[in-house]
């Protein structure tokens, strides 16, 4: 599907709120309500939109420590990769996973309770995976960014670093 810059609108909108009417929605893009609710139906049915969901306040839900995982495989053989992915896929505890480029071969995003909570999860779930020779953990301080979408997709210019002069004041 092509896509346009009234398309680009409605996504950008609906990564920042997706419970925006098609009235709001129409206001903010300028179309009618018909129009935007043809044009949000096509986005689901390309795919551009795979769904909706609500983000949630994890620490309300004791999840107040954000673990990345560094994970070296023995190996990176067909069969190593489908099998850690296979067993990862069944951790409860983990949020995200990336195959990485580089020294570590997967990189895995953990929610827990606390410091106790992760070890439990290092011991129960993660050192239990397949294949797995290497695991390092890194515990994130406090959270910066949190952006479904960067808003450079959608055309929106990117903050520039102050240039040297602005730096020095001139």
């Amino acid at each position: 599907m092509d896509m346009d810059k009234i398309d680009a609108a409605i996504l950008s909108a609906l990564t920042t709120n997706a419970r925006l009417s098609q009235v709001e929605l129409s206001t903010r893009v300028g179309l009618s309500p018909t129009a935007i609710a043809r044009r949000q139906r096509a986005l689901e049915e390309s795919g551009l939109i795979r769904g909706y969901q609500a983000v949630l306040d994890l620490s309300r839900f004791g999840l107040a420590t954000t673990v990345l995982v560094r994970i070296t495989l023995d190996g990176q053989s067909d069969e190593a990769l489908k099998a850690f992915e296979a067993g990862v896929v069944g951790c409860p505890s983990v949020v995200r996973c990336f195959l990485m480029s580089g020294s570590d071969d997967y990189v895995v995003i953990v929610l827990a309770r606390d410091i106790e909570d992760f070890e439990r999860i290092h011991r129960t779930e993660l050192s239990r995976l397949p294949r797995v020779a290497r695991i390092e953990s890194s515990f994130a301080l406090r959270e910066v960014v949190n952006r479904a979408v960067p808003p450079a997709a959608f055309g929106k210019p990117r903050p520039r670093p102050p240039t040297k002069a602005a730096a020095q004041g001139a």
